[in-house]
C-alpha cells in the first residue's frame, strides 16, 4: 500500500456527489421516458402504482451501470471530472471489476432502506437512504486516507488527478 500517495479531501468527494446526484436524476428521467414509451404510457395506474414490475429494477441496473463503468473506464464519474478526482485501488492503479462491484454493492445498500415504505410514511422511507449514505460517508471525515466505508471494504481510494 502506498500511504504517501496524495489523497483527495472529503469536500471534493462531497461536491462530486452533488454533481452525480444530478446525473442520476437525468438517467432516471431518461429510463422513465423510455419505459413510458415501451408501455404505451401505461407504466403506472391512476393511483400511482407501478404496473410494470421491471421498471424499478431497470432503473437500479442502469444507475449502477453508470457508476460501475465510470469507475472502470478512467476512474471518474461525471461528477468527479470537474473536481479532478478519480477512484483507484490502494496503490493508485485503476480499479478492477471485483473492487468496482464491491464498492457499488456497499454504496447501494442504503437503497434497500426504501423497502421500509409499507411500515412507515413516504417521507421517512425517502430519508432513510440519505441517512444510510451519510453513515457510509462519515468515516471519510476522520479517516487518514479520507475513505468512506465502501472504499475501506473495496480497497479503493479517491485521489486527485495530478
Amino acid at each position: 500500500m502506498t500511504s504517501s500517495a496524495p489523497i483527495s479531501p472529503s469536500w471534493r468527494r462531497f461536491a462530486a456527489i452533488v454533481y452525480d446526484a444530478l446525473a442520476v436524476v437525468a438517467i432516471v428521467m431518461v429510463v422513465g421516458l423510455l419505459a413510458q414509451i415501451a408501455t404505451g404510457g401505461q407504466l403506472a395506474d391512476a393511483k400511482g402504482h407501478l404496473l410494470a414490475w421491471w421498471y424499478q429494477p431497470l432503473q437500479g441496473v442502469v444507475v449502477g451501470a453508470y457508476f460501475l463503468f465510470s469507475w472502470l473506464r478512467g476512474g471518474q464519474t461525471l461528477g468527479m471530472r470537474p473536481w479532478r478526482i478519480r477512484v483507484t485501488d490502494r496503490d493508485g492503479q485503476p480499479v478492477d471489476w471485483r473492487r468496482a462491484l464491491i464498492r457499488l454493492a456497499i454504496a447501494a445498500l442504503p437503497v434497500a432502506l426504501l423497502l421500509i415504505r409499507p411500515l412507515t410514511s413516504l417521507q421517512v422511507a425517502l430519508y432513510a437512504p440519505l441517512a444510510g449514505w451519510v453513515l457510509l460517508l462519515l468515516p471519510s471525515l476522520v479517516d487518514a486516507r479520507c475513505r468512506a466505508v465502501y472504499d475501506m471494504v473495496a480497497g479503493t481510494e479517491v485521489r486527485p488527478i495530478t
